[in-house]
């Protein structure tokens, strides 16, 4: 079987709108079907690699699992996705797949429903009980290998699907999730049901274990909560053009972010590795800046002064003692963690953040001190780039809310994307919204940074402030390099790089290898592979540099 060559860097690619995509193949496409052809190769070769991998061990080494014997359905609608995924079931019935198609549509492209019947497809007469039977599969034939290929819908589709699309959808749906499910589901350019730029999910989508996409990512490939159900992505170059324009959303590569790190030189000292200031901690909450201070100090910052209650320095000291407890001049500024909003003239501290009387600092505003931005921007304030809010879903929406932008954390969660914009474009802040991705926008930037966050085993108690501490280390060590006439570099890239510090220390901490993978974890767990997670990025940089 002849397959097109996927683009070697996932990362490295730009996720583009729908819209754009199809104006830029128009001119190539029309009146021919090489391009489908050469997607349905793309396809079919994926699926054989995932039947393989659901075949049984081999016991006999250097022999591959058979295709031949395997079950695959075809979920296929009327557009160029439905004839790509039925061509794909054409070349997987040649090689003596057991191929049926359940069509909800009257309109299957022609060529490929043609093709399809000569190579042997069944086309299912009753297409939900086909879908039905095959997430049953009782008896034996539940032990050979079985794969969905979802082509119902493609870039073009908006929406929640339609009532026969989704019933098939539902009827999987039933068999479980990735993981439980007895077959595997390869999707064609993007699971059917998302929201091909903004990555919402409109109604029930089928996860897909695998992603074959073509030319360029798509928004629903990196913005959440499609991100979360797209699997594995792959991306196919057919030979048609990437779309002009700015991204919707792009992955920064390892190397790329690797190379913000600064090693020091011999001739450098403490205030020139950057010196953090944290206003964090209280008497309820002062664990929050025990974890913001470690973090920053193993992340690299020549020095961590710290603001706080008499309590919470003497914690802090007790397990940092290289922390110091007196003001001075600093390079960044974390502000927030474990700081409840009641205490008194706090709202002025944030407030002198905003409107400083000198230059700007970097500066993340955490937890604490996002509760009373609303009401300091509503009144005038306002915040620039160099400020950088650090919230998860929740504080999200309530920043949102307290701007006249009513929402929920539900509504948050079910599109990141919008979410982190319109704060952005509020605040005048770079923001950082936490999540699964962690999406990062910069005001005025139309391409949104999305960073793989980490591993599952993050989501616990104290995650966040090591994060601040984490980003706190990092400006200050962008600003100390820009002091001495090194490279400026941008708060988003800042972000993205702390971002990535973090997720690579928890996978660290934790043992992930991949879903379903590694042990808990604790916050403070993630402190001492601070320093792996760093050497980890100046290795990808070196690698990509050699």
């Amino acid at each position: 079987m002849s397959t097109t060559a996927p683009v070697p860097t996932l990362d490295a690619l730009g996720a583009h709108p729908a819209r754009a995509v199809a104006q830029a193949e128009r001119p190539l496409t029309a009146g021919t079907d090489r391009y489908m052809k050469a997607a349905a190769h793309a396809v079919a070769r994926a699926a054989v690699e995932e039947l393989r991998g659901r075949a049984p061990a081999v016991r006999r080494r250097g022999t591959r699992p058979a295709v031949a014997g395997s079950r695959v359905l075809v979920l296929a609608g009327g557009g160029h996705n439905g004839g790509d995924a039925l061509l794909a079931g054409a070349l997987l019935a040649r090689r003596g797949c057991h191929v049926s198609a359940a069509l909800v549509t009257a309109r299957a492209h022609p060529a490929a429903m043609a093709e399809a019947l000569a190579a042997g497809v069944r086309v299912a007469p009753d297409p939900l009980a086909e879908a039905e039977a095959f997430a049953g599969a009782p008896g034996p034939a539940a032990r050979a290998p079985a794969l969905v290929i979802d082509g119902l819908t493609g870039i073009g589709a908006s929406g929640p699907l339609r009532p026969g699309a989704r019933e098939l959808v539902a009827a999987l749906l039933r068999a479980g999730g990735p993981g439980r499910r007895r077959f595997g589901v390869l999707a064609v350019d993007l699971p059917s049901g998302v929201g091909p730029d903004d990555g919402v999910l409109a109604g029930p989508v089928l996860p897909a274990d695998r992603t074959v996409t073509f030319t360029c990512l798509k928004g629903a490939h990196l913005l959440g909560p499609a991100a979360r159900v797209t699997g594995r992505v792959e991306v196919v170059d057919l030979g048609l053009p990437v779309p002009e324009g700015a991204p919707l959303a792009r992955r920064p590569l390892d190397g790329e972010l690797g190379a913000l790190l600064r090693p020091p030189g011999s001739a450098d000292h403490k205030y020139t590795r950057g010196v953090v200031g944290v206003r964090a901690g209280s008497v309820t909450y002062p664990g929050a800046a025990v974890l913001s201070c470690a973090a920053a100090v193993r992340t690299g910052a020549g020095m961590v002064r710290l603001d706080a209650p008499a309590r919470v320095v003497d914690l802090v000291l007790a397990s940092r003692p290289e922390v110091v407890a007196a003001p001075g001049r600093c390079q960044a500024r974390v502000l927030g963690p474990g700081v409840e909003g009641s205490e008194a003239g706090w709202d002025n501290q944030v407030a002198a953040v905003l409107e400083p009387r000198g230059p700007v600092l970097p500066t993340v505003l955490d937890a604490g001190a996002l509760a009373p931005l609303a009401r300091l921007v509503r009144a005038g304030g306002r915040c620039g780039d160099r400020h950088v809010l650090v919230p998860h879903a929740g504080e999200a929406a309530a920043l949102l809310t307290g701007l006249d932008r009513p929402a929920g954390r539900e509504a948050v969660e079910a599109d990141p994307a919008g979410a982190v914009r319109t704060l952005a474009a509020l605040t005048g802040a770079t923001v950082v919204l936490k999540g699964s991705p962690t999406l990062v926008a910069a005001p005025g930037e139309p391409t949104l940074l999305s960073l793989d966050a980490g591993p599952p085993w993050l989501a616990t108690a104290g995650s966040g402030d090591v994060l601040a501490g984490v980003l706190g280390a990092v400006l200050a060590s962008a600003e100390a390099r820009a002091e001495q006439g090194g490279q400026t570099l941008r708060p988003e890239a800042c972000a993205a790089l702390a971002v990535r510090l973090h997720a690579l220390a928890g996978a660290l901490a934790s043992g992930w290898a991949g879903p379903g993978t590694g042990h808990p974890v604790a916050a403070g767990d993630l402190l001492d592979h601070l320093p792996g997670a760093w050497e980890a990025l100046r290795s990808e940089a070196d690698r990509a540099s050699a």
